[in-house]
C-alpha cells in the first residue's frame, strides 16, 4: 500500500523547482519551495503567481483554484522547516552530483524517516544519489519537463533499489498533478535525453 502524501517539498527555486511547486500546489498538495537565496524565492513566487493568473485568464484554471494553489504554497530559506513534515522531497538543484548528494545528506537529517525522496535530474545516476540518501528503497527519479505547468509528461526513474511501493506512490502523485507517467529503468540519459540528440 503506497503511503498517502499530503506535503511535497521542492528543493531549488529555479525554473524547474518553481514549476514543480506550482503543479504540486494546484494539485492540492501543501507545497514547500526551498532555496538558500531569498531573492530566488521572491522571483519564484512572482513567476508562479503570474502563471496562475495566466491560467485563469485563459480559462484553464478557475479563479478559486488559483487562490487555493497560492494558499498551498510556502517559501522557505530554512531546510529543516521546509522538509520537517514532507511526505515527498523533490530535488531540483543544479545538475552537479556532489551538490545533489550534499543536499540529500542534509535532508536526511530533518525529513520524516518515512518520507520519499526524488530527484528531477535528467541524466545523473539515481542509484548513486539514492545510496547517499540512506533510504535507497524510498528514492526514485521524477523527471519533469519545462514548462512544468504545461508539459504533461513525467519520467519516473527506477534506481537499483527503488521499491515498488515508492514507484506506486510517485505515480499517484504524478497523476494527481495531471501528468502522464512513463516508467523507465535507470540508464545513461534515461529515455528522452537519449532520444533527443
Amino acid at each position: 500500500m503506497a503511503p498517502e502524501i499530503t506535503t511535497v517539498t521542492v528543493l531549488g527555486a529555479g525554473t524547474m523547482g518553481r514549476g514543480i511547486a506550482h503543479v504540486a500546489a494546484v494539485a492540492g498538495f501543501k507545497a514547500h519551495l526551498y532555496d538558500t537565496q531569498e531573492a530566488a524565492l521572491q522571483k519564484a513566487e512572482a513567476a508562479i503567481a503570474r502563471n496562475l493568473a495566466k491560467g485563469v485568464e485563459l480559462k484553464k484554471l478557475a479563479p478559486e483554484a488559483a487562490e487555493a494553489a497560492l494558499a498551498n504554497l510556502h517559501f522557505d530559506t530554512s531546510l529543516p522547516e521546509a522538509v520537517e513534515k514532507a511526505g515527498l522531497v523533490i530535488e531540483a538543484v543544479p545538475e552537479d552530483m556532489a551538490l545533489k548528494i550534499e543536499t540529500f545528506h542534509a535532508v536526511t537529517l530533518h525529513a520524516p524517516h518515512d518520507a520519499l525522496f526524488a530527484s528531477n535530474t535528467s541524466a545523473l545516476s539515481i542509484t548513486e544519489m539514492a545510496a547517499a540518501s540512506g533510504r535507497p528503497e524510498r528514492f526514485a527519479g521524477i523527471h519533469f519537463f519545462n514548462p512544468v505547468h504545461q508539459m504533461k509528461l513525467i519520467e519516473l526513474v527506477r534506481g537499483l533499489q527503488t521499491s515498488q511501493e515508492t514507484l506506486d506512490a510517485l505515480t499517484q502523485v504524478g497523476r494527481r498533478m495531471g501528468k502522464e507517467i512513463v516508467l523507465v529503468n535507470e540508464a545513461p540519459g534515461f529515455v528522452t535525453s537519449r532520444i533527443n540528440p
